[in-house]
């Protein structure tokens, strides 16, 4: 039996590198490693690209850490952003009436058959293209 793939939003990725809030990074850390050890991960080129930005702005981690954190991270499942999956975005954009970023977060993670987004960014147990929007960083 295969299981359900799960699409981790930017958000649960710099969370999990941000040692600021440690109630979050400790949801956010448990996330990604379930993800990481069954296989059901997906991220995008978009989520590696605003983890790196903010990594290096925010965050002011290290080159050497961000590298090691973009190798990890590419174990997951990783949607490359083509123009098929832009086009996609901006018709999920219109239909939703949401940002063009969250639209492109979500073309990609229905490009995978994705059963839900883990987020902070959409309302939870929202439904969006068939896809369930979930915060892991609730208690």
């Amino acid at each position: 039996m295969t299981m359900a793939r799960s699409f981790l939003d930017s958000n649960i990725i710099i969370y999990a590198n941000d040692s600021r809030d440690p109630e979050k990074q400790d949801r956010a850390l448990a996330c990604l490693e379930k993800h990481i050890r069954e296989g059901t991960g997906v991220i995008s080129t978009q989520v590696l690209q605003e983890y790196a930005s903010v990594a290096v702005q925010k965050l002011k981690q290290a080159v050497p850490i961000i590298l090691q954190q973009l190798y990890l991270l590419e174990s997951l499942l990783v949607v490359t952003v083509v123009p098929p999956l832009v086009r996609r975005a901006l018709e999920i954009r219109e239909l939703y009436s949401l940002s063009f970023w969250d639209s492109q977060i979500l073309a990609a993670a229905e490009s995978t058959g994705c059963g839900e987004i883990l987020t902070e960014d959409l309302n939870p147990g929202q439904i969006y293209c068939g896809i369930r929007c979930v915060n892991p960083l609730l208690h």
